[in-house]
């Protein structure tokens, strides 16, 4: 699933506030904790329909203004990249491509209703309000660069 947000904040700003997991709690429905272990793991303490889920997750690759991607090392499969586009001076395109495979029959259902996209545009909209009404200020920056894994 794939959803964009016109957020009325630079790219570096943009960028920046994705890179502070800890803080997904405040716009993600459904995300109750994020711990940064170290610069590429977390981990994800999640509720789905009722039911809290935990797993640990691998920051894959990170190009500061670019792009942040990152995918579940166990658990139900979840996986992400965000995409940073400049509009313009203040504007700034934020692309979520979501891979997430439910795990159990109430998520299966979810899926198939079309209620994980709805939470994803959800999810984009409030980071748009969580960043605007910091008026573009993030909580933080982390702008180190991790590489793509090699293909085999």
């Amino acid at each position: 699933m794939t959803e964009s947000v016109d957020v009325k904040v630079t790219v570096p700003a943009a960028y920046n506030q994705w890179t502070q997991f800890e803080s997904f709690p405040r716009f993600m429905d459904g995300v109750e904790e994020i711990r940064q272990l170290d610069a590429t793991h977390t981990h994800w303490k999640i509720s789905v329909a009722g039911m809290t889920k935990e797993f640990d997750a691998t920051i894959t690759e990170q190009n500061p203004d670019e792009r942040v991607a990152w995918r579940s090392d166990s658990g139900p499969t979840h996986a992400g990249v965000i995409t940073f586009h400049r509009i313009d001076d203040e504007t700034t395109r934020v692309t979520a491509q979501m891979d997430i495979d439910p795990d159990g029959f109430v998520e299966n259902v979810a899926d198939k209703l079309g209620i994980l996209d709805r939470k994803v545009k959800g999810d984009m909209e409030r980071f748009k309000t969580f960043i605007e009404n910091r008026d573009g200020r993030e909580t933080g920056a982390w702008r180190g660069h991790v590489d793509r894994p090699a293909q085999h």
